[in-house]
Parts: C-alpha cells; sequence; structure tokens
C-alpha cells in the first residue's frame, strides 16, 4: 500500500513521454529532450582536437624547422652565385685579360713585348705548373691592378717589405690595389719558386712574375719600395742572362731606380748596359749617343728612354757640358727617323710608336732649354726649344685623344686654347690589349710636359723686358694650368690639379698664375 502510493508521487515528476526505468537504460540527454541526428552513411566521426599547449609547442617546432630549411636552402643559393661569379671572373681573366696579343700590326710596332707578361706562356693565360692557388693568385693580381678593389681608402702600413707577420712594416700612404697586387703576386711566385725546384714550371714565369711585382711595388715610390723593386729586377737581369730586348729594359730600369736611390755609379753602368743591348754592340764602357737608330721599333723606344735618363742625370748633376753634347746628339739622331706625314693616316700601332718619340724628343728639348740658360745663352734661344717642346707634347696629347689642333672656342687665340686636361684616350687605344697602358701613360706624361713647357715659357717672359711680358707670362701660365688641372666646378674654372698632375708641381703652376695676375690688375688700377 504504502510503496504503490510512494511510486504514484514519483510518477508525478517524471515527463509523460518517459517511463519509469532505470537509469542506466538512457542513452541520450539534450536540451530539447531530443536525440543527436544520426550521422551520414560512410562518415567517420571527426578526430579529437585539444587546444592545449602541446598543440602549439608543435606549430612552433614546425615553423622553425621550415624557416631554417629554406634558409639553408637561400644560403645555398646564394654561395653558389658567388661562386659562380667568382669562378666566372677569373675566367674571364684567364681567357681575355690574359690572352696573347692577335693584331699582326701591333706585333709589328712590338708593342706586344712591351705589354705585361704575367706568364712565359706563348699562347697566354697563367702556367698550368702553379696549381689551382697560384693561377687564382695571379689572377687576383691582374684584377686588383686592372679593376681596383673597390675602395677608394689607402693601406697605412705595407707588408711589401716585411715578413709574412707583418714585422718591419712601412708605415706610409700606399694605394691599396697596389698592395693587394703585390701580395698577390708575392703568393705566387712562392708557388712558382717551388714549382721551377719540381721541374713543373714554364722557364719564364717566374721571370714575368719577378718583373710584374718589381713594377707594382715600384709604384709605390717610398725608398723601402724602390729598394725592393731594385732587388726583384735584378733577380730578373739575372735569369734573362743579358740577351735580347727585355734584357735592355730591364737595364734601363735598374739605371733609373739606382738613380732615383742616389746610386750614380751603378746607374751609369745600367745605362751603358741597356743601350748597347738596344744597339746590338757591347764595346763601350760609358754611355754615349750612337750614330744610327736601330731599326727595330722597341730598341728604338727603349734607346730614345735612356738617353732621355742619361741627359736628365748630368743635367741635374751638374755636368752641363756633358748634358749638351748628349741632348745636341741626341735630338740630331732623332731627326733622322722618319715619321709618317700625318698621324691621322698611319695606323694606330705605328702613330703610337712616333708620337712616343715625339714626346721623348720634347723632353730632350726642355733639358736642352734648361742647360742653355744655365749656361749663360740668350733667354730666347731658351725660349725658342720650349716652344718647340710645348708644341710637340701637345701634338701628342692632342693625336692621343682625337682632338683638334686648335680649340674651336678660340680659334683666333695668339697661344691655342688647350683641350681639357680630362679629354680620354682615344677609343683605339682603349680598346687595344698591348697599346693601352703605354698610351695612357704618354698622354699623361705630355700633358704633364706640355705644361712644364708652358710655365717655363712664362717665367722667362717675364724677365724679357718687353712692353706685354706681363701679358705674355700670364697667357703662358694659363696655358700651363690648362694643361695640368681640371676644372673645380662645371662653370669650367681651372682648379685642382689633373690625374698624374703631382701636387706640388701644381702649386708652382698656380702660384706663379695668381702672382702674375694680381700684378696685372693692380698694374691696371694704378
Amino acid at each position: 500500500m504504502l510503496l504503490s502510493r510512494a511510486r504514484r508521487r514519483i510518477s508525478a515528476f517524471l515527463p509523460r513521454n518517459v517511463s519509469a526505468r532505470p537509469r542506466s537504460t538512457l542513452r541520450y540527454t539534450s536540451s530539447n529532450s531530443q536525440p543527436p541526428s544520426p550521422l551520414p552513411e560512410g562518415a567517420a566521426p571527426g578526430p579529437y582536437l585539444n587546444d592545449s599547449f602541446a598543440t602549439h609547442t608543435v606549430f612552433t617546432i614546425d615553423f622553425f624547422r621550415r624557416f631554417l630549411k629554406f634558409t639553408a636552402v637561400g644560403f645555398l643559393l646564394l654561395g653558389a652565385t658567388g661562386l659562380t661569379a667568382f669562378e666566372g671572373a677569373h675566367m674571364y681573366t684567364e681567357h681575355s685579360g690574359l690572352a696573347r696579343e692577335t693584331d699582326e700590326e701591333v706585333k709589328k710596332w712590338e708593342w706586344d713585348l712591351e705589354a705585361d707578361k704575367w706568364s712565359g706562356l706563348p699562347k697566354g693565360g697563367t702556367d698550368p705548373g702553379l696549381g689551382f692557388s697560384g693561377r687564382h693568385a695571379v689572377r687576383s693580381a691582374w684584377m686588383v691592378l686592372n679593376w681596383g678593389t673597390g675602395s677608394s681608402a689607402d693601406v697605412v702600413a705595407s707588408r711589401a717589405f716585411s715578413t709574412r707577420e707583418g714585422k718591419g712594416a712601412t708605415l706610409a700612404p700606399i694605394e691599396s690595389s697596389l698592395e693587394y697586387g703585390q701580395e698577390f703576386l708575392r703568393v705566387a711566385i712562392e708557388i712558382a719558386e717551388k714549382a721551377q725546384t719540381k721541374g713543373k714550371l714554364h722557364p719564364m714565369t717566374l721571370t714575368a712574375l719577378l718583373a710584374r711585382r718589381a713594377d707594382v711595388v715600384e709604384r709605390m715610390g717610398t725608398r723601402n719600395a724602390l729598394d725592393e723593386a731594385r732587388s726583384e729586377y735584378e733577380r730578373v737581369w739575372a735569369q734573362l742572362v743579358a740577351k735580347g730586348v727585355p734584357a735592355a729594359r730591364i737595364a734601363l730600369k735598374l739605371g733609373d731606380l739606382n738613380r732615383r736611390l742616389g746610386d750614380t755609379e751603378d746607374a751609369l753602368l745600367w745605362w751603358t748596359r741597356s743601350m748597347q743591348l738596344a744597339e746590338g754592340k757591347q764595346d763601350k764602357l760609358l754611355p754615349t749617343v750612337p750614330e744610327s737608330i736601330p731599326p727595330s721599333p722597341l730598341d728604338q723606344r727603349t734607346l730614345v728612354s735612356a738617353l732621355v735618363s742619361l741627359s736628365a742625370f748630368y743635367a741635374t748633376t751638374g755636368q752641363l757640358q756633358q748634358a749638351q753634347a748628349v741632348q745636341d746628339a741626341s735630338l740630331n739622331l732623332l731627326r733622322s727617323l722618319p715619321s709618317p706625314p700625318a698621324f691621322d693616316s698611319a695606323t694606330p700601332p705605328q702613330a703610337l710608336h712616333h708620337l712616343y718619340i715625339l714626346h721623348r724628343s720634347s723632353i730632350l728639348s726642355i733639358h736642352h732649354a734648361e742647360v742653355l740658360y744655365a749656361l749663360r745663352n740668350n733667354s730666347a734661344t731658351s725660349v725658342d726649344w720650349l716652344l718647340r717642346a710645348a708644341e710637340s707634347s701637345e701634338r701628342v696629347a692632342l693625336s692621343l685623344t682625337g682632338l683638334p689642333p686648335i680649340h674651336p672656342d678660340a680659334p683666333g687665340s695668339r697661344i691655342p686654347h688647350p683641350p681639357s686636361s680630362e679629354t680620354p684616350l682615344a677609343p683605339k687605344y682603349v680598346k687595344s690589349k698591348s697599346m693601352h697602358s703605354p698610351a695612357k701613360a704618354l698622354l699623361r706624361d705630355a700633358r704633364r710636359t706640355a705644361a712644364e713647357a708652358w710655365n717655363l715659357i712664362g717665367i722667362l717672359s717675364e724677365g724679357s723686358g718687353s712692353a706685354d711680358a706681363n701679358t705674355k707670362a700670364l697667357e703662358c701660365y694659363e696655358r700651363a694650368l690648362g694643361w695640368a688641372g681640371v676644372g673645380w666646378d662645371k662653370a669650367g674654372a681651372i682648379g685642382k690639379p689633373g690625374e698624374g698632375t703631382l701636387e706640388k708641381e701644381w702649386e708652382v703652376f698656380w702660384a706663379n698664375y695668381v702672382r702674375m695676375r694680381d700684378a696685372i690688375r693692380s698694374k691696371e688700377q694704378k
């Protein structure tokens, strides 16, 4: 009785559609008391996702894994690109920069024999006997000397004259390309010496490398550099066995180096050897001017360069009579050399050869004018020689740049207006493998010689006593500045020394010009 009443009371609290049954039999519960919809046929239940710390850790690890993978791939691609570019530059240097001369006209005038040699191979390039490291060192030296280092900063301490650890390094500002070039060549020479002892090297490769490093070190210009260059050239001379045109060129360099170092007796000895080898004679104890010029173009250039060095030596050491005799004989000898009627009609190698001879004759003319003036001759005679030198040097510079002899902006000027000293070398010389370097050096020297000649003419014009002496002197000083300097700004005012002009030379030219300009202005104001 009591049990039936309890059941009726519990059933009153239950929903009508749910019968009173054990709790364990209930399968679905929901907020609306409806069973969930069944899954589609063939569908599997989704994975269980738990938004937890483990999930974030897996994501981070995966991110860094991909980051490191792509970074490694990027570095590999970058390294492969850099290696390809590096080896590509070396292959270009091997097959183009160090290739032999192929122009037969250039060979006829022997400019290929005067070009820098980087191995003893007739076909050019680097010697395989140097091995991988040695050949790369030679190419690297060529690249930094021809393309630069990418930085204009000078090297403070050169290791060219010290141990490999840097002990005894010379503290002097050195152009970075020269420093790195000589260092690469030193590495190549060390490798070449080892290869030569094993018989793996061409007989002339070591000689060529020694000559290249001597040339680079000499261009540094310090006392230690000149000593080092002389030592290297002496090694080259020993291997050449005093034969042939290359030996004459080395003897000339050794003579000039000994003169710069103050060893005058050795300088005379080396100049004598150079002139003997150029003439093909070896019967002289002192250097003398030959009666005829040798037929070989390179011998001619070597001989005339030795005559210029000899003339300067006698003139600067007070031996004026000997200097005058050498200058008279040298100028007469050079006049006997036939030259083309017009440089424009000559081939570039032929024109460059005769321009070289013409410029050296202009230097001899300046020496002759100075010696005559020192011997108390009439100043007008010295002015005539200086005018010849100035005109010859200007002709050389104008021919090398392809400019007209008279500037179109001043066709009626008594002193033809000089072209800009910034005018580049003519393309026919720039594109030549063997003529580019000598033509560039000749253009630089011709501009300096023209500036020096006009400056000396201005000095002698000041003391002439004529009514227009100051005006003539000022014109000469202006012309000297035109050849020695470049424009300070776009207005065209000459304000700083040009390439190849020494700072001390520029200061002399500028001081003379400013002094005469101020003197004329003061006179006009009065």
